[in-house]
């Protein structure tokens, strides 16, 4: 069992999830932990008052190490009195997590995901997102530069994305960037949900010779503010004057307000430093905290 473990199941155990199975199987330290821990299992083919109106959540370890969560269909050949005689094949539901720590905060508050779509006479955009992802990600936009600075998004903001465009590119870059900008926005609010348990603000990055500053208010007030000037007119295929449009759109897409400050001299280091500074800001802003994961950082009661 690995480290964070035990942290994880005394998380799950202490919200009414009612671990089954036998901590024996564990090996004698962990079982010990356990105990200390005073996290008591249950027998999972015990056909009692305490099974029978709980809903079973069963989880595999996969080849890979990885844990494997059971789907909620039960297959017509299995014996009831026995949940244990199917294989994970027939019940693995298509989740997957690294560990315990990963799988508590799944059934805990689940994972803030969104699919989005975005259809204009312009462009044509698909977006599909997880917030509490681990940087993962697959973006075709049509420029490669754009690509790129999207991919720091996800890997510095520890999301997973996926993203693909098709723009009218035949007329230049403007379009498949603003539209872009403003589904990821929409996505990531929807994802967001109510909002509860969030950190709310976001700050922060520096670049070599290139200093980026990126404050973030998930505040439901869109308000957008940059400072910064390019040499270039083009870094790859991407125009520097979009640089601050992708925010702006970003911002008024999210409903956030978004202040984006950045100062250096090479007109690459320059927009990626951006765009890193937003990940981190953005990660810093969505993060929930376990401990207020129903309250609302808002003393509005609105954000």
């Amino acid at each position: 069992m690995r480290s964070g473990s035990i942290v994880a199941l005394r998380k799950l155990f202490d919200s009414g999830i009612q671990p089954a199975g036998n901590p024996d199987d564990f090996g004698e330290h962990v079982a010990e932990l356990l105990y200390q821990e005073n996290i008591q299992f249950v027998n999972a083919y015990r056909q009692d008052d305490l099974l029978k109106n709980c809903e079973i959540i069963r989880v595999f370890v996969s080849d890979q190490g990885k844990l494997l969560l059971e789907t909620p269909e039960r297959n017509e050949d299995q014996d009831p009195s026995h949940p244990g005689t199917a294989g994970p094949d027939e019940y693995y539901s298509g989740l997957e997590f690294d560990g315990w720590e990963q799988l508590a905060a799944y059934l805990l508050g689940g994972y803030r995901t969104a699919s989005h779509s975005r259809k204009t006479g312009e462009t044509d955009i698909s977006i599909k997102i997880n917030l509490d992802g681990s940087g993962e990600s697959h973006i075709d936009t049509g420029l490669p530069f754009y690509d790129h600075m999207l991919e720091q998004i996800a890997r510095h903001g520890y999301m997973d994305i996926d993203i693909t465009c098709k723009g009218d590119l035949e007329i230049d870059e403007h379009h498949t960037i603003e539209d872009t900008a403003i589904a990821l926005g929409e996505a990531i609010g929807m994802a967001l949900g109510d909002k509860r348990g969030i950190g709310r603000y976001g700050f922060v990055t520096a670049m070599d010779e290139t200093r980026s500053l990126v404050a973030i208010d998930l505040s439901g007030r869109p308000w957008f503010v940059f400072e910064g000037e390019f040499r270039r007119e083009k870094v790859g295929d991407f125009p520097t004057e979009m640089t601050s449009h992708f925010f702006h759109s970003l911002a008024m897409a999210l409903q956030a307000t978004l202040h984006v400050a950045v100062r250096g001299e090479n007109d690459h280091h320059k927009i990626e430093a951006c765009f890193k500074a937003l990940a981190r800001s953005l990660r810093q802003a969505v993060d929930r905290n376990e401990n207020y994961r129903d309250i609302l950082p808002s003393s509005k009661g609105l954000l």
